[in-house]
C-alpha cells in the first residue's frame, strides 16, 4: 500500500519543504502527552491527504517520534503507521466516507489486540491546519473541511507559513479492545468518534464563527433583557425611546471587540519580535492542561493576576503560540485611545467602564455582551484585581465579572464554563519605578499615546518572563458542590441575582486567587531579592548569597508548596550570575571577595519582587522565627504559634492549606530544616545550630514585617477596643509608617491600607472583633503576647511608645 504512494511523496517533498513551514502543537509531545516510545505508535489524520501527511511526517520526526511514513511491524505483520478517517474530496464530488483501508487497518489493529493481551498501540490523533482564520457567522459549515486539491494547492501558497500540526493525547487501543471490543463496527465507531474530536481541534484552534458587528448589534439591541432597559431608561431619564436605543447603541459600540485575525496573525510577529528584544526567554507551564480544556469544549475564563500592561500581550501570544484561539479581553475604559484603542479592540479586547453603578442601562448592556460572548464560545480574560497591584502581591478580587460570569450561566449555557488562573511573572517590570512613586504618594498618570512611545524607547533585556497556568476550576462542579439548587434559578431570557449568589463568588473569588498563587514561578531575581531584602543592610558576600539562594531552592524542591509551582532547574550559583547580569545589584570587591548589595532606590523596588513569592516562604519563615527567636522550642508550641497566626498569612497571602493540613506541613518545614543542617530535632524540641545560624535568621526575617504589622494592630485593638474598624486602621497605618520611619522599614506594603483592610476582615472573622463593637480581651492579648515573644525589643518599645502618644 506504501509502495503505490512512493513516487507521489517523493514528487511532493522538495515543494513541501519549500513552501511548508509548520509548527507543532504541543512542542514537546512526547512529554506533554505523556507518549511511550516502547509502544507501537500509529498516525490517525482526518483527511487522506499526501501533503497533510509530509506535513506530519516533518513535525513528527523533529519531535522525536516515529516517521509516519514508516511500516509498523506487529506479530510478524507490517502494517502502515497511518490511518484516514475521511477520503479526500475532488473537485467534482465532496466523499466523506471512511477509507476502506483505514477500516481495514484499525479493525487489524483490535484483531491483534484480541489475540495478544500484551499488545497496547497508541493512537494519536494529529490534525494540519491550514491557518487558523475563523469563520464567518452566516456560514454554516462544519469547523473541520477536508480540501480538494486546488484548495490543497491554494492552501499551500497561501497558508504554507501559517500551519500547525496539532498532536492530541494517544488513545489507547488496548483500552478500546477491553472496554468496547474488536469487531468491525467498533472500528467504524473509533473513526466516527475521530471525526468529532478532530472538529474539536479545529474549534479549539481557530474558535467560533465570528459576527458582523453591527449584525451582533441588532441582536443584542433586540433582546429582551435590553428592551426592558431601554424602556425603563426612556421612562427612568424622560426620553423618548429611540434616544434611549440610540444610547444603548452607543455602549455597545463602546464596548464590543472587533476581533481581526489578520491583525492577531501580524500582531504574532510583532510580539514574537518584542520579546525576542524584551525577555531572554518566555516560560510556558502547564498550557496542556488548558488545551485539553479547549479540546473537550469548555467555555474558558482566564483569570490572571495583573503586573503590567504587558500581561493583556503576554497571554494572548502566549495561548496563540500554545495553538489556542486568543480570548475577548476586558479591558479598563482607560486604555480605550487612540491608536492603542483601535489595536486592542481588534485584537479582542472589549472595553469596561470602572463603576456601573447607577446606570442600570449600561450594565444591562453589558452583562448581555458578556453573556452573548459565553453563548457563541468565545473564551474571555478578565483581570480580578480591577487593576495592576503595585506592591507584587495579589490584591483582593474585585467580584463584578466573576458574578457577572456565574448570571451567564445561569441563561443556561449548554457547555461547561471553566475558570482558569493565570501566575504572569517578570524579572523586570517595566513600571516598577512608577508604582513606587505612586504608592509614596504621586498621583497616577493616565494612560495616552505619549506614555507608550516613552516605554517603546526604553525597551531592554528584561531577563525571564513566566506564564504559568494554575489549576482550573470548572464552574458547573463548583455551583454543584456549594449550591445544589443553582440549576432552578436558570433564566434564558434575564439573568436573576439570587441571594446565595454573593457568598459563592467571594468564596470562589478567594480559591481563584489562591489558585493563582499556587502556580507562582520563583526566578533568580525574586529569590536574590527575597536573601538581599532579608539582611539588615541590604547586602551580603557573593558566597552567603549563593548558599541562602540554595537554602530557597531545596525548601522549594524538597517541600514543594504546590503541584502548579515553578522552581529554576538552575543551581544557586548560576541564579546569581543571571540576576547579577540584570543590573539591579551594586557589586563592590575587596581582598576577601565580592560583596552584593542594594542601593535605596533599587531596595524599595526589590520589594516588589520579592513579594510576588513571599507566600512561598511565609510558613518556612515563621518557623524560623519561632526557633531563631527562642533558639530552643517544643515542636508542640511551634504547632500551636502556627494554627493561631495562620489564618492571617491564609487571608492576606492567599494561602492553600487547610488547617488540618498544618501539622503535616509544620512536620515536613521542621525536616527539611533538620537535613539543611540549620536545627537539631531532640525528640519533641528543636534546636538552633548555633554553627550555622545566619540562613535561618535570614529566612526568618522574611516574616518579620508582617508579624510586626500585626502586633501593631492587636496592640492599637487592646488600648482602645472599642474604637471602630475605620479608625483602628487609619490609626494603624500611621503607625506602621512611623514604624517604618524608626526602623528603616522600606517595604511600601508595610504601611498599605489594603494590607491592614485584609487583617481587620480576618480578626473579626477568627471572633478578635465582636459584631455589637469592641473586641475579645483575652484571645486579643493572647494572639499578642504571641506576636511580642517574636519581635525585637526596640520594635516593641516603638510600637508601646507610638500608642501611648496617640492615646
Amino acid at each position: 500500500m506504501y509502495s503505490e504512494r512512493n513516487v507521489s511523496h517523493s514528487l511532493l517533498k522538495l515543494p513541501v519543504s519549500v513552501l511548508v513551514k509548520s509548527t507543532a502543537i504541543p512542542s514537546d509531545p512526547i512529554k506533554d502527552l505523556n507518549i511511550d516510545l516502547n509502544k507501537p505508535i500509529v498516525y490517525a489524520l482526518p483527511f487522506r491527504s499526501d501533503i497533510d501527511l509530509l506535513t506530519l511526517q516533518a513535525s513528527a520526526l523533529n519531535a522525536g517520534l516515529p516517521d509516519p511514513l514508516s511500516t509498523i511491524e506487529l506479530n510478524n505483520q507490517l502494517l502502515n503507521r497511518f490511518v484516514y478517517i475521511s477520503s479526500r474530496p475532488t473537485i467534482l464530488k465532496d466523499d466523506k466516507h471512511i477509507p476502506s483501508a483505514s477500516i481495514a487497518l484499525f479493525s487489524e489493529l483490535l484483531r491483534l489486540h484480541r489475540e495478544d493481551p500484551t499488545l497496547d498501540v497508541q493512537v494519536i490523533p494529529a490534525t494540519v491546519l491550514w491557518g487558523r482564520k475563523p469563520g464567518k457567522e452566516e456560514q454554516n459549515k462544519p469547523y473541520l473541511q477536508a480540501l480538494n486539491g486546488l484548495q490543497k494547492t491554494k492552501a499551500v501558497l497561501f497558508s504554507g507559513r501559517d500551519c500547525m500540526v496539532r498532536f492530541s493525547p494517544c488513545v489507547s487501543l488496548r483500552y478500546m479492545a477491553d472496554s468496547h471490543g474488536s469487531d468491525t463496527t467498533i472500528a467504524h465507531k473509533l473513526a466516527r468518534v475521530a471525526r468529532i474530536h478532530f472538529s474539536r481541534q479545529k474549534m479549539a484552534a481557530s474558535g467560533p464563527n465570528l459576527p458582523d458587528r453591527e449584525r451582533l448589534f441588532s441582536r443584542l439591541l433586540a433582546s429582551q433583557a435590553i428592551q426592558k432597559a431601554i424602556q425603563d431608561e426612556a421612562r427612568g431619564s424622560n426620553i423618548s425611546i429611540e434616544k434611549a436605543y440610540n444610547e444603548a447603541h452607543s455602549m455597545l459600540d463602546e464596548i464590543a471587540s472587533d476581533f481581526s485575525y489578520s491583525l492577531v496573525k501580524k500582531g504574532d510577529r510583532f510580539l514574537g519580535w518584542l520579546w525576542n528584544k524584551l525577555y531572554q526567554g518566555l516560560n510556558i507551564n502547564n498550557a496542556s492542561a488548558v488545551r485539553r480544556l479547549a479540546q473537550d469544549g469548555h467555555e474558558i475564563v482566564y483569570v490572571p493576576c495583573h503586573r503590567s500592561h504587558m500581561d493583556y500581550l503576554l497571554l494572548s501570544y502566549v495561548l496563540f503560540q500554545e495553538g489556542m484561539v486568543p480570548p475577548h479581553i476586558a479591558a479598563g475604559i482607560n486604555l480605550n485611545f487612540f491608536p492603542a484603542g483601535p489595536i486592542f479592540r481588534r485584537g479582542g479586547a472589549f472595553f469596561i467602564r470602572r463603576s456601573f453603578k447607577g446606570n442600570k442601562l449600561y450594565s444591562t448592556v453589558f452583562r448581555e455582551y458578556l453573556a452573548e460572548l459565553f453563548t457563541k464560545g468565545y473564551s474571555v480574560e478578565y483581570f480580578s484585581e480591577g487593576g495592576r497591584s503595585r506592591t507584587g502581591r495579589l490584591l483582593q478580587a474585585k467580584t463584578g465579572m466573576l458574578a457577572m460570569t456565574i448570571q451567564a450561566m445561569l441563561r443556561g449555557l449548554n457547555r461547561p464554563v471553566t475558570l482558569v488562573p493565570v501566575y504572569i511573572g517578570y524579572e523586570h517590570v517595566m513600571e516598577v519605578s512608577t508604582y513606587a512613586k505612586e504608592l509614596r504618594g504621586k498621583r497616577k498618570e493616565k494612560e495616552n499615546a505619549g506614555q507608550v512611545i516613552k516605554t517603546l524607547r526604553k525597551l531592554r533585556d528584561f531577563g525571564q518572563g513566566y506564564v504559568n497556568f494554575g489549576e482550573p476550576i470548572p464552574l458547573n462542579q463548583y455551583l454543584n458542590e456549594h449550591t445544589p439548587g443553582w440549576t432552578q434559578d436558570i433564566n434564558p431570557v434575564e439573568a436573576p441575582r439570587p441571594q446565595w449568589i454573593t457568598p459563592v463568588v467571594n468564596q470562589l473569588a478567594t480559591k481563584m486567587m489562591t489558585h493563582i498563587n499556587d502556580a507562582a514561578a520563583a526566578n533568580a531575581l525574586t529569590l536574590c531579592a527575597t536573601a538581599l531584602l532579608a539582611s539588615s543592610q541590604r547586602a551580603l558576600t557573593r558566597d552567603t548569597l549563593i548558599a541562602q539562594v540554595d537554602v530557597y531552592l531545596s525548601l522549594l524542591r524538597n517541600v514543594p508548596y504546590s503541584a502548579t509551582c515553578t522552581v529554576p532547574s538552575q543551581s544557586a550559583a548560576e541564579l546569581v550570575r543571571h540576576a547579577e547580569a540584570l543590573n539591579k545589584f551594586v557589586v563592590e570587591s575587596d581582598a576577601l571577595g565580592d560583596i552584593i548589595s542594594l542601593d535605596r532606590h533599587q531596595s524599595v523596588l526589590m520589594t516588589y519582587y520579592r513579594n510576588n513569592i513571599i507566600h512561598l516562604f511565609a510558613l518556612p519563615a515563621l518557623i524560623a522565627q519561632l526557633v531563631v527567636r527562642h533558639q530552643r522550642i517544643e515542636i508542640q508550641a511551634v504547632t500551636e504559634t502556627l494554627h493561631l497566626l495562620y489564618p492571617f498569612l491564609k487571608k492576606e497571602l492567599f494561602l492553600h492549606y487547610q488547617s488540618e493540613e498544618l501539622d503535616g506541613v509544620i512536620s515536613s518545614i521542621i525536616g527539611e530544616f533538620s537535613q539543611q543542617n540549620m536545627i537539631t530535632v531532640d525528640g519533641d524540641r528543636v534546636l538552633l545550630n548555633q554553627q550555622n545560624i545566619q540562613p535561618l535568621m535570614l529566612l526568618a526575617q522574611t516574616i518579620t514585617e508582617t508579624l510586626q504589622r500585626y502586633a501593631i494592630v492587636l496592640n492599637q485593638l487592646i488600648s482602645e477596643p472599642e474604637m471602630d474598624k475605620s479608625d483602628l486602621e487609619q490609626k494603624s497605618q500611621a503607625m506602621a509608617q512611623r514604624l517604618g520611619r524608626l526602623h528603616g522599614i522600606n517595604a511600601p506594603e508595610f504601611f498599605d491600607k489594603g494590607v491592614f483592610a485584609f487583617m481587620l476582615s480576618t480578626l473579626k472573622e477568627e471572633g478578635y472583633l465582636i459584631q455589637e463593637g469592641g473586641c475579645d480581651t483575652e484571645k486579643a492579648h493572647q494572639l499578642a503576647e504571641q506576636l511580642s515573644a517574636l519581635l525585637p525589643t526596640d520594635v516593641k518599645l516603638t510600637i508601646q511608645e507610638s500608642i501611648s502618644a496617640g492615646s
